[in-house]
């Protein structure tokens, strides 16, 4: 009950400042990411949690007196289709946009709305050139950057893990190549360690063993693989076949509970990063809560960072007093909002303050967070 109160404060908060006399139109928030298709998991979250907010928040009186309206749009994680999703998002009248999903997805999408001047807040877009290359003003994330966990990899890969040669292999796109190219840099750069083989590898190919087999060759201690869920499960099992006994280590794009499924036993001692366990904070716990009373099943990946970003967002345009692009994005770097993933507002880049990420192990089937 004291949970359910606390998330209800915070959402009362965002909606507290509403006219007491309902406009006609409404608060256009879009909501893009992959619905259907291999990383469906790691989108359907976000929508969820972009429903349950809007929905307690119409319920308490909405935004500026106006019903907040969502705009929710399947990009499968593909670029071109990611394009074509933020064009009918902008023509549909979004005032705001939650998403998209994947790095590469996102990067393709943001331009559109930058020209349209849209906000748009990532739960999970953790390429670091999103906000530090200077180029999308309009874009915010409730996750922490690539380099960030890629320093965490390679330091948990050293002091952990022992390591003294690292293999690292990457999917070729945004996110994953961009993971794996930082993770090089920082092993580089650590001086005690050596990047003994440093590949791309085709996504959706069924075998991987050439590859494995150059791991072997190599003697890697560790396999750094920058990507997702399904070429993760596919090279754990193999790897599992060949009798490698090399660690693998991957990213935030494999701790979804789709690698398990997938990989089944092989998935066991993996290791990944992925954000920091806060369940302890009420408002996280409150969500969690929410989300199972409504699905009958534990919430996926980004969920809560799903929730936050729709929080935060909503949040801004109550404090701006409008959907003006300028006052929102000043509101998003000014005004603190309570959410699932602490207190937060953005820095200058756009980044999140204050989140981080954590080292997970599957034990047993389960995402264990090492301490």
């Amino acid at each position: 009950m004291k949970r359910f109160t606390l998330l209800m404060a915070a959402l009362v908060a965002v909606a507290g400042l509403a006219s007491p006399v309902l406009a006609a139109d409404t608060i256009k928030l879009g909501v893009a990411g992959p619905h259907s298709g291999d990383l469906a998991p790691y989108g359907i979250p976000t929508m969820r949690a972009a429903q349950l907010v809007v929905k307690k928040i119409n319920a308490a009186g909405g935004v500026l007196g106006k019903q907040v309206e969502l705009l929710i749009q399947d990009d499968q994680c593909k670029p071109e289709i990611a394009t074509n999703t933020a064009t009918k998002l902008v023509t549909e009248g979004a005032n705001v946009v939650l998403g998209h999903i994947c790095s590469g997805a996102t990067k393709a999408a943001l331009g559109i709305y930058n020209d349209a001047k849209i906000p748009v807040m990532s739960p999970s877009a953790t390429n670091p050139g999103l906000t530090q290359s200077g180029d999308y003003p309009n874009f915010f994330r409730t996750i922490a950057s690539d380099d960030m966990q890629a320093k965490l990899a390679v330091d948990f890969a050293i002091n952990k893990l022992g390591a003294k040669k690292i293999a690292i292999l990457h999917d070729k796109g945004d996110y994953g190549k961009g993971f794996a190219e930082f993770a090089k840099k920082f092993a580089d750069e650590s001086g005690k360690v050596k990047v003994v083989l440093f590949e791309g590898i085709t996504p959706g190919a069924m075998d991987y063993s050439s590859i494995i087999q150059k791991v072997r060759r190599e003697n890697a201690d560790v396999l750094i693989f920058g990507g997702y869920h399904p070429e993760a499960s596919k090279l754990v099992a193999q790897m599992k076949r060949k009798r490698l006994k090399t660690a693998f280590l991957s990213d935030d794009g494999v701790k979804d509970a789709s690698f398990v499924k997938v990989a089944g036993k092989d998935a066991d001692g993996a290791y990944m990063t992925g954000p920091r366990d806060l369940s302890t904070i009420p408002l996280n716990a409150a969500a969690t809560a929410e989300y199972k009373a409504a699905y009958g099943e534990d919430p996926g990946a980004f969920f809560q960072e799903g929730y936050s970003a729709a929080l935060a967002l909503l949040n801004a345009i109550q404090k701006a007093g409008s959907t003006d692009y300028a006052a929102v994005t000043k509101a998003l770097r000014t005004e603190y909002v309570d959410t699932p993933v602490g207190r937060i507002k953005f820095d200058a880049r756009g980044d999140a303050e204050g989140v981080g990420f954590s080292v997970y192990q599957v034990q047993k089937g389960k995402f264990v967070e090492i301490k």
